[in-house]
């Protein structure tokens, strides 16, 4: 009988069904054997001969169960030793996670008790303040309000007004910038001079009396 080939030696599913199989038949080949006792030397020699070929299969197949247990302890060792591997992985990994929570929370816990202390003291500074004692005398360079209110009965200063400019000089006064018969004419605008309407009187007034020639 062919086996299969596998990884490791034959199918043994085939092997230990060819076994029972072989044993089986040997099995009764040693009852048969049994019954013709009587038969000759012959029959001897078969049942002997069926005897020893049943006890190698009977410590082959132990053999086989103790080669197949021993290969399942094995494989069941590394299985236990993987598992054992990152279980401490894990229990390293989980113990750096809660160090690193708990200091953060540590942190934070300290963040919260100064901000909080910080406040109870700005807290405590304004009561102070505004349960001072009543009248109590308040320092000189402490801006308020009133300082910046006028006494009664005394003007606001306002804002400095310019000095008037110097209006115009007398003529002739010293410093001014007119001469003393008046002011200067423009070089650009001629002389004035009467104009034909100038020998013209106004209605309503009188003519002067000319001077006549000397008598």
């Amino acid at each position: 009988m062919r086996f299969s080939v596998v990884e490791f030696g034959y199918d043994r599913g085939q092997v230990d069904s060819c076994l029972e199989e072989l044993g089986v038949r040997l099995t009764r080949l040693a009852a048969r054997a049994e019954s013709l006792a009587g038969a000759g030397r012959a029959w001897d020699e078969i049942r002997q001969e069926a005897t020893h070929l049943c006890d190698v299969v009977e410590l082959r197949r132990g053999a086989g169960e103790r080669a197949e247990l021993g290969e399942i302890e094995r494989e069941a060792a590394e299985i236990l030793a993987q598992a054992r591997f990152e279980l401490e992985a894990a229990r390293e990994e989980a113990r750096q996670v809660r160090e690193r929570v708990y200091a953060e929370a540590v942190r934070a816990r300290r963040a919260f008790e100064a901000a909080l202390a910080a406040r109870r003291r700005r807290e405590d500074r304004v009561d102070e303040i505004l349960a001072g004692p009543a009248g109590a005398p308040v320092p000189a360079d402490t801006p308020t309000a009133a300082a910046a209110v006028p006494p009664a009965g005394s003007r606001r200063p306002g804002p400095r007004r310019a000095p008037p400019t110097p209006s115009r000089r007398a003529s002739g006064a010293p410093g001014s910038p007119e001469p003393a018969g008046g002011r200067l004419r423009s070089a650009s605008r001629p002389p004035w001079s009467p104009g034909p309407r100038a020998g013209r009187r106004r209605p309503g007034t009188r003519r002067s009396a000319r001077p006549g020639p000397p008598g």
